[in-house]
């Protein structure tokens, strides 16, 4: 049995919760790796305030940053995020059910006009 009460998997749903830190994710996850200047440049919060962020996101294991002269990359790395999935889906089943009554619910509903 897989042990959930890890202090990894409390890091990555804190980082997970601001959007900032989601929006930097999602960024990293459609391109491979990204600076540190070219991830902050679409906020509208100062470099240090993204470093923050990326600090966060480093401690809970979501990013991978390497530095090559003087640019830092940043890379995602999903290990955490998996571990989370497996914990999340431990209780699909209970909104799977609900969903498949509010589509049953709709499609009556429609089958009835």
């Amino acid at each position: 049995m897989v042990n959930y009460q890890t202090p990894r998997l409390d890091r990555t749903f804190a980082a997970l919760v601001d959007p900032t830190r989601r929006a930097i994710l999602a960024r990293l996850e459609q391109e491979s790796e990204v600076s540190v200047s070219e991830l902050a440049r679409p906020f509208a919060i100062k470099l240090p305030a993204v470093m923050k962020h990326l600090d966060v996101l480093g401690d809970a294991g979501l990013i991978t940053r390497v530095k090559t002269g003087r640019t830092v990359a940043v890379r995602l790395a999903p290990e955490p995020m998996e571990e989370a999935m497996d914990w999340l889906r431990r209780y699909e089943r209970f909104w799977s059910a609900s969903l498949d009554r509010l589509v049953a619910y709709a499609e009556a509903k429609e089958a009835g006009k």
